[in-house]
């Protein structure tokens, strides 16, 4: 046997089998077994989405607000630092939607007004070339509107009334999350440290790694993305500025938490901007924010995150679409959200792992 070459292991029959075909058996097992692990997280995420999106909003303001309580502790104590950080972001957040409400009071009374003529615009606009729809049957849409409301009213307001415990659920995970953030950016390590004692003496090296792994992974995620959403944000600002589309401040920040929702998040946004753009400004002022989609898309595709991500998370362009559609599919908006971290925290840790396995065997 010639020393390059490597055995064929014999199958149950007594045929060797292909060294190809054993390293695709190797790597689909592995899929599988990755694919099941991921699987039973988003089912995990879909049944208690109140402590898990708890949790993970604590993990996400960890990973923003702990460099900055870092930065504050090399000058002040431990728990100033944490305060200051938190109560400086919860700062923010008020004053930033205080100046949403205010601006959109300021533009409330011409808002009215550009919206009834925006209508009265694209009525105009459907009755000539290439629509030609009839006046009477935008007339009779209305009327059937305004009846269905009037009709149904009593279930609409039912409807609305039943979702308010949606928005008790949506302020506890708030509090919770903001409570279980604290301990994590005080004392995050101290924490580690002591899960890391209750293990077997022997287990605790490799998951000492996996775990500082999986947590740089999922922080220059957040970071990233959030730089992402930022950077999306200010060119939508821009550009919806420049057109005069009305509500430009809350249409920013509509952007910058859709764009958290890869791939999907952004889109839907620009196309809410373009519904306001239509009524306000007209088809045109509408086409162009509908262009902006795709303007938008490329330079988040081929610039923001090329730059901003790969620093933090490598992966396909189809691993990212098939992880947020899964989760979608199976958790709704939160397994969408979560999917794509989790899948890169996977990956991280697994590739850890196996390159320091290999590192040890050699």
């Amino acid at each position: 046997m010639t020393g390059g070459m490597r055995p064929r292991r014999p199958g149950r029959d007594g045929r060797p089998v292909a060294p190809g075909l054993q390293r695709a058996a190797g790597y689909t097992w592995r899929l599988l077994v990755l694919a099941v692990a991921v699987y039973l997280l988003l089912l995990v995420v879909g049944r208690l989405v109140l402590p898990v999106g708890a949790v993970f909003l604590a993990l996400v303001i960890t990973s923003v607000l702990r460099p900055l309580a870092d930065l504050l502790g090399r000058r002040l104590p431990r728990s100033l630092a944490v305060a200051g950080a938190v109560l400086g972001a919860l700062l923010l957040v008020a004053g930033l939607l205080a100046l949403i409400g205010a601006s959109v009071a300021d533009e409330w009374d011409t808002l009215g007004s550009e919206f009834r003529g925006g209508v009265g615009r694209i009525e105009r606009w459907l009755e000539g070339a290439p629509f030609h729809v009839r006046p009477e049957t935008a007339t009779t849409l209305q009327n059937k509107l305004g009846s269905y409301l009037s009709q149904h009213r009593a279930t609409l307001i039912n409807t609305a009334v039943s979702q308010a415990g949606r928005v008790v659920e949506v302020v506890t995970g708030g509090v919770l999350a903001l409570f279980c953030a604290v301990f994590f950016i005080h004392s995050g390590d101290r924490m580690w440290g002591w899960l890391l004692r209750q293990l077997p003496p022997g287990a605790r090296r490799g998951w000492d790694r996996g775990g500082r792994t999986a947590w740089h992974t999922f922080a220059g995620y957040t970071r990233g993305i959030v730089i992402v959403a930022a950077s999306n944000a200010v060119l939508v600002g821009i550009a919806l500025a420049l057109l005069r589309v009305p509500l430009v401040l809350p249409l920013v920040v509509l952007e910058f938490f859709a764009t958290l929702v890869p791939l999907i998040g952004s889109p839907i946004a620009m196309v809410i901007a373009a519904v306001v753009a239509l009524a306000a400004r007209g088809p045109v002022t509408a086409v162009i924010v509908l262009g902006l989609i795709v303007v938008i898309g490329q330079i988040e595709g081929h610039l923001l995150h090329p730059v901003v991500m790969s620093w933090a998370v490598r992966i396909h362009p189809v691993a990212v679409a098939l992880s947020v559609i899964a989760g979608g599919v199976l958790a709704g908006v939160i397994g969408a959200v979560v999917a794509l971290p989790l899948v890169s925290v996977i990956w991280a840790v697994v590739s850890e792992l196996r390159a320091g396995d290999g590192g040890a065997a050699a």
